[in-house]
């Protein structure tokens, strides 16, 4: 396989590894070298090429934990010049199943421990290659005739080209199921060489991986300049807060990404002597807030760069030296970015801030962040409707809302109306609804986003109870207890019981009211404290409490937009 000075192709980044015995991956069991790595993705791109049917769409579904064969798939489907569908284990159900047919995978490679979110699920057509099944040797015996494949030896067609799916990346949307984006080599292997040289990466780099592949975070902001860079990538196999200090010193990491929930677990655990005594340099991700950005960097010594890009590639934010405290930063590279009113299609002002960086003209300067120029956005597969109005107008429309303040900062203000972001995960609204609407207490439901008091969005439900039903947290708890399809994240944290839901002229539910009144509301609103499982009432003392969070992390002025 050519190699280029410019890999146009992660394939060609995954080839430029052979030969290269310094350590290239790092994990609980072990270290192996670039070549090992490189050796295990070319066996595996032998193997897929054998078991995918003929005129089968080159896909992939990867159910994994960060593990070492997450990576070594991902660089066989490069190999290959396959598409790898990361598939999220936090779904349940019919929405699981729906994910890996929706992007046509014909083979799902999982584990022993995701198994029984497979049960009793109907996914005709199929393949399980499990890992680490039961008998060792069955998985071991299948890639055995191409241990001595390399980088080259199988391709599917073609073979990988820049225009080449490899990863299809969920993301949720306004509506209801998740999206599935295209992401193409060529894109891909561009954004890792972009990471790598703004950040500096060297082979002397280890990048830690504690975020799960199945996110784009981890893949293309920590795996992709890994390898662009020629750093070794360390698995966490999941998250540990308790555990992450202990990882980066074994592993000798340097860099790291993460989202803004990881980063306040990161800082309630208890501090110790050393907490500076590491070799990180740099954190990389998204909704850490400015308060925790700079407790962490107070505490363990380790700046966090903070950045904004759709996993659909359609805009960027970048963050230069001279960016405000709150601010993301500018348009990136190639965007012509406008924060543009959707009801009118003009421009948005440039905000109004105090000296203590608040908004005073919210109501006037919020809009839907909108890339008036080129994009990278490659589509949804099988979803034309949704990449209609992704791209009206001839714009990308990002779903996020934000506002500009007159130097061109862009700070970032919340979700349109039927997204959520929970601890990093994307929802939407319009799912959940449809799990809750099954209450026989329930006689309407309405589900929207009230800002964390940290970073991203909790789940709030507005209940109007049938005549004659009152609301009991308990049963309420046990209903949602049963329903298999609801994630682990989809669960609402505050549930407000209405006498009647509030609705628009046109008979649709207010959710611009409910949203703005949140949980500050004369209605019995019930919530349910994080670690805690039972729901209970909000009282005084309770939003007394809440209110402070909101004002100590600087997002007291989110409430009510």
């Amino acid at each position: 396989m050519r190699t280029t000075t410019t890999p146009e192709t992660v394939a060609e980044l995954i080839a430029s590894r052979w030969g290269d015995h310094r350590p290239g991956l790092k994990y609980a069991e072990g270290v192996l070298s670039h070549h090992r790595t490189a050796l295990e993705a070319a066996a595996r791109a032998a193997l897929l090429v054998d078991l995918l049917p003929p005129g089968a769409e080159p896909h992939i579904g990867v159910l994994l934990d960060n593990t070492p064969e997450f990576p070594f798939w991902l660089g066989a489907a490069a190999l290959a010049g396959a598409a790898v569908a990361g598939i999220n284990p936090t779904r349940r159900g019919p929405e699981l199943a729906r994910d890996i047919l929706h992007t046509d995978c014909r083979i799902l490679v999982t584990e022993r421990t995701h198994l029984p979110l497979l049960r009793g699920l109907d996914l005709p057509g199929v393949r399980l290659l499990v890992t680490d099944a039961e008998d060792p040797d069955a998985y071991e015996a299948l890639l055995a005739p191409y241990a001595g494949a390399k980088p080259g030896d199988a391709t599917l067609g073609p073979g990988p080209t820049p225009s080449s799916r490899l990863l299809l990346y969920f993301t949720s949307g306004s509506t209801g199921a998740p999206k599935a984006a295209i992401c193409t080599q060529g894109r891909l292997a561009g954004a890792g060489a972009s990471l790598a040289r703004h950040f500096s990466v060297t082979p002397d780099d280890v990048h830690y991986i504690c975020m799960p592949l199945f996110h784009g975070n981890a893949v293309i902001a920590d795996w992709l300049p890994a390898l662009a860079g020629g750093a070794a990538v360390a698995l966490r196999r999941r998250f540990s807060a308790s555990a992450f200090l202990d990882d980066v010193r074994a592993y000798e990491a340097t860099y790291f990404t993460y989202v803004g929930r990881a980063v306040q677990y990161l800082l309630a655990t208890p501090p110790r002597p050393d907490d500076r005594a590491h070799t990180l340099r740099l954190g990389f991700g998204t909704e850490a807030g400015a308060v925790d950005a700079a407790r962490f960097a107070e505490r363990f010594g380790v700046r966090l760069v903070e950045g904004y890009g759709a996993t659909e590639g359609g805009a960027s934010v970048q963050r230069t030296p001279d960016t405000p405290p709150g601010a993301l930063g500018r348009a990136g590279a190639g965007d012509d970015l406008a924060v543009i009113d959707p009801e009118t299609g003009r421009e948005c002002p440039p905000a109004e801030l105090d000296a203590r960086g608040r908004l005073l003209n919210g109501s006037e300067a919020i809009g839907e962040l909108v890339n008036k120029g080129r994009s990278l956005f490659e589509g949804y597969w099988r979803n034309p409707d949704a990449e209609a109005a992704r791209t009206r107008d001839g714009w990308y429309w990002t779903g996020d809302l934000f506002f500009r303040d007159p130097e061109g900062f862009l700070y970032f203000a919340g979700r349109t109306d039927d997204r959520l972001r929970v601890d990093s995960e994307n929802l939407a609204a319009a799912v959940i609804e449809n799990i809750l609407a099954r209450w026989t207490r329930a006689a309407a439901v309405a589900v929207y986003a009230v800002p964390d008091e940290v970073a991203g969005d909790q789940v709030m439900a507005a209940v109007a109870l049938r005549e004659g039903a009152v609301f009991s947290p308990q049963g309420f708890a046990s209903f949602l207890a049963a329903q298999p399809d609801l994630g682990t994240k989809m669960a609402p944290r505050y549930v407000r019981v209405v006498g009647a839901m509030p609705t628009t002229a046109t008979n649709k539910v207010h959710r611009v009211s409910l949203r703005g009144e949140a949980f500050r509301t004369t209605d019995p609103v019930w919530w349910r404290p994080r670690g805690e499982d039972a729901y209970r009432r909000l009282e005084a003392e309770d939003l007394e409490g809440l209110l402070e969070a909101y004002e100590a992390q600087g997002r007291a002025d989110l409430l009510g937009r």
